[in-house]
C-alpha cells in the first residue's frame, strides 16, 4: 500500500459477485470459445474502485447493498472483507445476491451478463450513510437506478464531491437532468469509433446539463477532460491487453485521487488515462503504483483549448 492521504472517499453501490472472464477470441453464433483466464471476484463499479483506491492507500469506505444468505453472498462478502476497506456487508435472507459475468477480449472490449432484482437494489436505500459526513468524495454509478440520488442529494448538500459514472448514457437526457444538476464530475465512455469532434460535443452537452467537469473516455482514442473553462485531450499509449475488466474504474479512482490532491485538470486526465491504459495489462482488479502511472502519464501527448 502506498502512502495515505487527507480525507475518505465513499464508494455506495451494488455489492455483487462477479466472475471474470478473458478470452482470445468471441465465439461466432451457437459456437464455442476457449477461456485463457478465469477469476471469482467481486463489483461493481462503487467496490471496485474503492479497492483500486485503497491499493494507492487513499483513505476509502464502502457503502454496499446487501447480499443473500446463499454461496454467492458469503463468498463475495468475505472477499471484500480481504480488500482492506472499511465495509459492513448486511446478509439479507429476503433477497437473493447479484450475480454476473463480465466477459473480455483481447480488444479490451467487454461482455456482461448480470441478475439483479428490484428487492435487492431497494436494500440501498436502507444504507446508512453518516459516512458522508466526513467524505472527502462521494463516488456512484448510474445503473443503480434511483437508488443514488439520496446519497448524492445528501453530499452536495454536506459540500462533498460527488463523481458519477454515467457509462455510456450520454445522450439519455431524462438522466442528464436528474443527476448532473447535483454531480461535480461525470465519467462517460464513449469508445466506439466515433469521429474524434464527437467527444467534444459530448462535453459540451454534459456541461450545459450541469456537470461541473466532465470526462470523456474514447479507449484507444484517449480521452477528453472539459469544464468551462478548458479542454484538455489526453491521448491513450499502446498498451498489450490482457484484461479489459476494471480499466474503465481505474480512471475513475486515479482521477479522484489526483483531484483530492488539488492537481490540475491536465495533470488528472494524463494520470487517469495512464492508471486506465496500465490496468488493462494485468488481470483482475490490480492496479500499477502510482510512480508507475505517473511516469507513463509524463509520456502522453496532450492538447488544450478553450
Amino acid at each position: 500500500m502506498e502512502n495515505s492521504s487527507p480525507g475518505e472517499v465513499v464508494c455506495f453501490g451494488v455489492l455483487s459477485y462477479l466472475q471474470l472472464l478473458v478470452v482470445d477470441q468471441v465465439p461466432v453464433y451457437n459456437q464455442g470459445t476457449p477461456i485463457s483466464q478465469l477469476t471469482d471476484s467481486y463489483g461493481d463499479d462503487a467496490a471496485i474502485v474503492a479497492g483500486m483506491l485503497h491499493q494507492w492507500g487513499q483513505k476509502t469506505r464502502l457503502i454496499p447493498s446487501a447480499v443473500g444468505d446463499d454461496e454467492l453472498g458469503r463468498k463475495v462478502a468475505d472477499t471484500v472483507s480481504d480488500l482492506g476497506v472499511p465495509v459492513s456487508v448486511v446478509v439479507d435472507p429476503a433477497v437473493a445476491t447479484v450475480a454476473e459475468i463480465s466477459i473480455a477480449d483481447p480488444s479490451g472490449a467487454r461482455t456482461f451478463f448480470y441478475h439483479r432484482t428490484p428487492e435487492l437494489l431497494a436494500t440501498l436505500d436502507a444504507a446508512d450513510l453518516a459516512p458522508l459526513e466526513n467524505a472527502a468524495y462521494l463516488y456512484v454509478d448510474w445503473y443503480d437506478g434511483d437508488h443514488i440520488m439520496r446519497p448524492m442529494r445528501g453530499a452536495s448538500q454536506l459540500g462533498v464531491p460527488v463523481f458519477v459514472n454515467l457509462e455510456d448514457q450520454h445522450a439519455n437526457a431524462d438522466l442528464l437532468s436528474k443527476l448532473l444538476p447535483v454531480a461535480t464530475v461525470c465519467q462517460v465512455s464513449a469508445d466506439k469509433p466515433e469521429k474524434g469532434d464527437e467527444l467534444e460535443s459530448i462535453a459540451d452537452t454534459l456541461l450545459e446539463a450541469g456537470a461541473g467537469v466532465v470526462l470523456v473516455t474514447g479507449g484507444s482514442r484517449g480521452c477528453l477532460a472539459a469544464d468551462m473553462g478548458q479542454k484538455v485531450w489526453v491521448s491513450a499509449p499502446q498498451v498489450h491487453v490482457v484484461d479489459g475488466n476494471g480499466a474503465g474504474s481505474a480512471f475513475s479512482a486515479a482521477y479522484i485521487y489526483g483531484s483530492l490532491r488539488r492537481w490540475d485538470l491536465e495533470r488528472c486526465a494524463r494520470f487517469a488515462t495512464a492508471q486506465s491504459s496500465l490496468k488493462c495489462g494485468v488481470p483482475g482488479y490490480t492496479v500499477a503504483t502510482t510512480a508507475e502511472g505517473e511516469r507513463l502519464a509524463a509520456t502522453l501527448s496532450v492538447e488544450t483549448g478553450p
